[in-house]
Parts: structure tokens; C-alpha cells; sequence
């Protein structure tokens, strides 16, 4: 997800004028930073990391999209990504120790017990798939998504043997569900990695598979106000290694909402001084 680009950004330019605390964690961050700069990007072949088998996974063809190959091999489809990224402390210094506030906000959005259907678009580094399987009530169930086969594999290895979870190998921008399939869908910091044409797609399916009268919660980047000095160190780290941010930055979610979804219910929340945003729509 975006965390792992503000870090490897100062790391990669030398910005020394970002500082960031003296601690084991930060000299770990560069210990890893040299071990992602020897991957090879040749080998990002989803063919080359073959799924483990769990019966819990159901798996259907799907190409991984370029932009993502292209732009966040890296971070999201190489095989050696997760053994980088695939740290809690770390996910949590990159978004400025923000993860775990950030995810239980989301999480609280969709109640202390969760009942129902619940979509999850896209796998997310650190610990905010098992939070929320721990919400589930006794009949909930929950779906994941994500493109990228690297992705699922280390979420099976995270989750283990899960009755209530069903993960599954999907598009975001064209997911095979059905209309009003779940009660409650989270989109957990992807927006901002994806083109304007597949954001809208991706928001636009998020909106169809949510059951009226159920939730679409989104957290995500924003633009902060302007006396938060992040807003200056960030736009240098969005601009350089996270080329489709910057049009979420500038505009708002309800900028890419489908014509019929305008006037819906939403709620809009900003935090760390209006760097992250929460926006939750009721369908």
C-alpha cells in the first residue's frame, strides 16, 4: 500500500532535511531499503510465485494491471516485497505512526461486532485484515480482494486457516460480485495508487456490491491544511514515487462517484492535521 513510498523516498533521494527519530526501527527501514534495491523487477512474473493452496482461497484468472507492474513492482508484486514490507512497526512509521488509529477508525465505522457480509478491496500490510476478522460476529463473513497473487499468498499466511474468509483474486475496477452483495465494503488507502480511470471504476464497484443502507468506508491521503509541514515533505514523495496521488490530493472522493451515487449520505473526517482522510458513504 502507500506507506512504504514516504520512507523509501527519503531514503533513495537522501533528503536529510525530512527527519525522523534515531531508533532500531528507522536503521532496520534502511537495512531493508538495501535489500529492496537488489530485487529484480524481471522476475515479478505472477507465474514464478504460485499460490499456496488453501482451502479457504478461491482464485480466478486475472492479469495484473501494467500500471501496477510498472509503477508499484516494488512495493506490491515482486516476491521479496512482502519479506520487506510485511512489518508492522514499519507500515506504522510510514504513515508517521498513524496505522493503527487510522485502521480503527475504519474499523469502528462497521461496528464493535461485525455481522453480515463485509468486502475488504484489497490486501493491506500490518495487522488490519486480522483486526477486523476478530470483529466478526458468528454469522459474518468476509471477502478480500486483491490483484496481485504475491498479495493473497501472504494474506493465507497471515490469517492461517479462517472459516469466515473467502480471498479471492480480483480487479478492483471490475469485481464479480453481485449488485448489493455485502453489507459493508472498506477501501483502506488504494485509492491513491491507481489511476484516475480505475479509481473512478474501483469507487464505482465499491458503491454497487454495498446492500442499501450499508456502508462504504474509505481512508486515504489528503491534502493537508496548510500550516502542517507534511504537506510540503509529501508532495516531493507523492510526486516522485506515487504518480497517480497527487489528482486525489487535489479533489475529493466525491469527485469520482457515479452520477446516481451523488446524493447519498456522506460523512468526511480528516486527521493528522488533514494529511489522512476517512470519508464513509451510506448507500
Amino acid at each position: 500500500m502507500p506507506w512504504q513510498t514516504s520512507v523509501s523516498f527519503r531514503l533513495a533521494s537522501g533528503l536529510n532535511a525530512i527527519p525522523l527519530p534515531a531508533s532500531k526501527h528507522f536503521t532496520g527501514v534502511c537495512q531493508l531499503f538495501d535489500q529492496i534495491m537488489i530485487f529484480n523487477k524481471a522476475s515479478t512474473n505472477s507465474s514464478e510465485s504460485p499460490l499456496v493452496a488453501q482451502p479457504a482461497a478461491v482464485v480466478a484468472p486475472v492479469t495484473v494491471p501494467h500500471y501496477l507492474e510498472s509503477t508499484y513492482w516494488w512495493a506490491y508484486t515482486h516476491p521479496n516485497a512482502v519479506r520487506v514490507f510485511e512489518r508492522q512497526w514499519l507500515v506504522n512509521l510510514i504513515l508517521w505512526g498513524n496505522f493503527s488509529r487510522l485502521r480503527d477508525l475504519a474499523l469502528e465505522e462497521m461496528g464493535t461486532v461485525i455481522n453480515g457480509d463485509v468486502l475488504q478491496v484489497a490486501c493491506v500490510y500490518g495487522n488490519f485484515t486480522e483486526k477486523l476478522v476478530g470483529r466478526l460476529g458468528p454469522q459474518a463473513h468476509l471477502n478480500v480482494i486483491d490483484v496481485a497473487p504475491v498479495q493473497i499468498t501472504n494474506l493465507h499466511a497471515k490469517l492461517g486457516q479462517q472459516k469466515q474468509v473467502t480471498v479471492l483474486q480480483q480487479d478492483s475496477s471490475a469485481l464479480t460480485f453481485e449488485d448489493a452483495s455485502h453489507d459493508a465494503v472498506v477501501v483502506f488507502f488504494l485509492l491513491h495508487e491507481q489511476p484516475a480511470e480505475v479509481r473512478r471504476k474501483t469507487i464505482a464497484e465499491a458503491m454497487r456490491v454495498t446492500k442499501p443502507g450499508g456502508k462504504i468506508v474509505f481512508v486515504d491521503y489528503h491534502r493537508p491544511k496548510a500550516l502542517n509541514p507534511f504537506r510540503y515533505i509529501m508532495v516531493p514523495i507523492l510526486t516522485t514515487l506515487e504518480p497517480f496521488a497527487m489528482d486525489l490530493w487535489n479533489g475529493q472522493i466525491s469527485d469520482w462517484l457515479p452520477t446516481d451515487c451523488q446524493d447519498l449520505k456522506m460523512d468526511k473526517q480528516t486527521y493528522f492535521g488533514g494529511l489522512y482522510q476517512k470519508v464513509v458513504i451510506t448507500r
